[in-house]
C-alpha cells in the first residue's frame, strides 16, 4: 500500500473507531492512539453509538467494522452518509466477499480495508480517506476488478426480491429452504460462519420469520430455492 503521510504540521486527524468486540476495539484504540497525527475521540461498540460519537465529536474519518449489533455498518454508513457527510468512513473488517464489499461502498465508505492490515496501513487509509482519496485491500481491489472486467451473462432480467431483501440473503434463504446448515452455508459461499447468522437474523427480521421453519415456508411461497 503507498505510503499518505499527512500534511507536516497539520493538527492531528481525529477518529472514532467502532466495533462490538472489545478486545478488538480496545486494540485499535492503543494501537492507533500511539500513532503520531492520530487522535482517538471515541469508541463504540455498534452502529448506534458510533452515530452518537460522530454527533458529539465531529472526528474527520471513522474507522467502521460491518457486522454490529443494533445498527450494523452498512446502516451506521448510510446514516453517517447522509448525516455527517464531511466523516470519511473507512470500513475494517474481517470478511471480502462481493456483496460486502459492494453494500459498503454503495452506502458510501471510502476505503475498505481487511482486519489483517497493521496499524500503519490503517492510519495511511485515514488519512488518506479525510483527504478524498480511496484505499482498498489488495483482495478487494482484485474482486473489484474481476467483477468490472466479468462479462454479462445474456438471460432474462430478475425480479427484485420481496421484502428488501439481497441478492445474497435471497441465496442464503434458498440454500436453508433446502435443508443446509449454518456451517454447510458458510461452506458453500466461503463465508464466515458468523457473516450467515448475520444474513439469516436480517433475513428472519425482513421475513417476518420466528425461526428456520416459518422462513423455509416464506420461501417456498415466494418460490425461493
Amino acid at each position: 500500500m503507498t505510503s499518505i503521510p499527512g500534511p507536516i504540521g497539520s493538527a492531528p486527524l481525529r477518529v472514532v473507531i467502532a466495533d462490538d468486540q472489545a478486545s478488538v476495539r480496545e486494540g485499535l484504540v492503543l494501537l492507533l492512539g500511539g500513532l503520531p497525527g492520530i487522535d482517538v475521540v471515541g469508541a463504540a461498540a455498534d452502529g448506534q453509538q458510533a452515530l452518537d460519537l460522530v454527533a458529539e465529536h465531529q472526528p474527520d474519518a471513522i474507522l467502521l467494522d460491518l457486522h454490529m449489533p443494533v445498527l450494523d455498518g452498512i446502516g451506521a454508513t448510510r446514516r453517517l452518509t447522509a448525516e455527517h457527510p464531511g466523516v470519511a468512513i473507512v470500513v475494517l473488517t474481517t470478511y471480502v466477499d462481493d456483496t460486502s464489499v459492494l453494500e459498503a461502498l454503495r452506502a458510501g465508505a471510502r476505503s475498505y480495508l481487511t482486519k489483517d492490515a497493521d496499524r500503519t496501513d490503517i492510519a495511511r487509509a485515514l488519512q488518506a480517506a479525510a483527504g478524498g482519496l480511496t484505499v482498498f485491500d489488495p483482495r478487494v481491489h482484485d474482486m473489484l476488478l474481476a467483477a468490472a472486467t466479468a462479462p454479462a451473462l445474456p438471460g432474462p432480467c430478475r425480479p427484485a426480491p420481496p421484502d428488501g431483501l439481497t441478492q445474497r440473503e435471497v441465496e442464503i434463504l434458498a440454500l436453508i429452504a433446502s435443508g443446509l446448515t449454518n456451517p454447510e452455508i458458510a461452506g458453500r459461499l466461503y463465508l464466515s460462519n458468523h457473516t450467515v447468522k448475520t444474513h439469516i437474523n436480517r433475513i428472519f427480521a425482513k421475513t417476518g420469520s420466528r425461526d428456520r421453519a416459518a422462513a423455509i415456508s416464506y420461501a417456498r411461497t415466494h418460490h425461493i430455492g
